[in-house]
């Protein structure tokens, strides 16, 4: 069993990557095998091309994206975390996710966490809008008891927010047992069929 976590600030040494890391032992502590991803490095964003409707993939093939979605399709759940840039997503962590959904990526029943960081404020803005890719992919949000947001401008400041690292790793801990309760459910009860949905345009 395999978690797939992705980092979506742009340094590889902050508190996104720090909490992540944290996350991945709780994990790892479960017998959940955990990888992180840096993703929040340059990345150009959607153009609305629809390409990837045909091709299966974003035309955009020179970057981390297509990569991240075959990791994603093998991995058993997916962590997401962002730091707080004017109250959203990071920018270029925007327009990995936006490119990453949008060209066809499906979580359907896969445990699926998000986690922010900020300094002060803005942290649930942003963990409501990363919780929006997993809503629309059909993932399972893990639930921990309270917002996944963690507090600090450095590593060494998250380390003084007990509470913020708690709930991450109380996260990380939820979803391997999510992880295994639905490997054991899938054996017994089959994944609700796939239907095809309308599209209603009110504008044409």
């Amino acid at each position: 069993m395999k978690v797939i976590a992705f980092n979506g600030s742009p340094h590889n040494y902050g508190v996104i990557q720090k909490a992540l890391s944290l996350m991945a032992s709780a994990l790892e502590k479960e017998g959940i095998e955990t990888g992180i991803v840096q993703a929040g490095e340059d990345i150009r964003g959607c153009i609305d091309c629809r390409k990837c409707k045909e091709l299966g993939k974003c035309v955009f093939d020179d970057d981390l994206v297509n990569r991240a979605a075959e990791m994603t399709a093998g991995a058993d759940g997916i962590i997401i975390g962002s730091p707080v840039y004017y109250g959203g997503i990071a920018g270029n962590f925007k327009c990995f996710l936006d490119r990453l959904f949008f060209s066809g990526l499906r979580l359907d029943f896969k445990p699926a966490s998000a986690l922010v960081s900020c300094r002060r404020s803005g942290g649930i803005n942003v963990f409501h809008q990363l919780n929006n890719y997993f809503n629309l992919a059909g993932a399972v949000i893990t639930p921990s008891i309270y917002w996944g947001v963690v507090h600090g401008n450095s590593p060494e400041e998250l380390a003084e927010d007990k509470e913020g690292i708690f709930i991450a790793e109380n996260a990380a801990r939820n979803m391997a047992w999510l992880i295994k309760a639905l490997a054991l459910g899938k054996k017994e009860i089959p994944l609700p069929a796939a239907t095809a949905r309308p599209r209603t345009n009110f504008i044409r």
